[in-house]
C-alpha cells in the first residue's frame, strides 16, 4: 500500500560535512502543511566551519551570530512543533547525529522521532526520485539551499513520486 499522505520532513543545514560539524539551521514541513525554520546560534565550543558548506547553504557565521536562536530555545520550540510525532529525513545519517548533538548540548530530551525517509519509499519512488526532484527544482527555480526550502522540496518529491503509476510487470 502506498502512502500518499505527505510525511513530515525535517532537514538540517550544518557548519560542515564531518563529525566536527554542527547544526546551524533546522527546517521542517509537517504533514499538515505547517512549517518550522530556525537558525541556531552556535555554542561556544562549536567552532568547526567549512567554507564549502557555507557556499552551499549561504549562511555565514555573522548571520548566525546576529539572527541565530539559542540552541536550548530551538529544541524547546521544535519539540512543541513536532508534538511527539515522527519526521523523516532524506539525509538521516547526517541529520540525526546533528540533532543529537544539538539536543545533548542544550540538555533537552528530543520528544519526537527522526527516521530515514527510505523506509517509506517504494521501489518505484526510489527509481524516479532524483529525476523528479531535479524537475521540481527546475520548475520552481529553487536557488536557495536552506533547510526549510529543502524540507518542502523533499515533501513535494515524495508526493509526486508516490502518485506515479507503477510500471507494468515484465511478462
Amino acid at each position: 500500500m502506498q502512502n500518499h499522505y505527505p510525511p513530515t520532513i525535517l532537514d538540517v543545514e550544518a557548519s560542515g560535512f564531518g563529525s566536527d560539524s554542527f547544526p546551524i539551521e533546522i527546517g521542517v514541513k509537517r504533514s499538515d502543511g505547517a512549517r518550522f525554520c530556525r537558525l541556531i546560534k552556535p555554542y561556544q565550543r562549536w567552532t568547526h566551519w567549512n567554507s564549502e558548506a557555507e557556499s552551499l547553504h549561504g549562511i555565514t557565521r555573522d548571520v548566525l551570530s546576529r539572527y541565530g536562536i539559542d540552541g536550548r530555545e530551538v529544541c524547546i520550540q521544535l519539540n512543541a512543533f513536532m508534538q511527539n510525532s515522527t519526521a523523516y529525513s532524506d539525509g538521516w545519517v547526517v541529520d540525526y547525529p546533528w540533532l543529537i548533538k544539538l539536543y545533548a548540548e542544550a540538555g533537552i530530551e528530543m520528544d519526537f522521532k527522526l527516521t530515514a525517509l527510505e523506509y517509506l519509499l517504494s521501489e518505484n519512488q526510489m527509481q524516479h526520485w532524483h529525476e523528479v526532484k531535479q524537475t521540481l527544482v527546475n520548475q520552481q527555480c529553487v536557488k536557495r539551499h536552506r533547510a526549510s526550502v529543502d524540507a518542502e522540496l523533499i515533501q513535494q518529491t515524495f508526493m509526486t513520486t508516490a502518485s506515479m503509476p507503477m510500471p507494468a510487470l515484465a511478462r
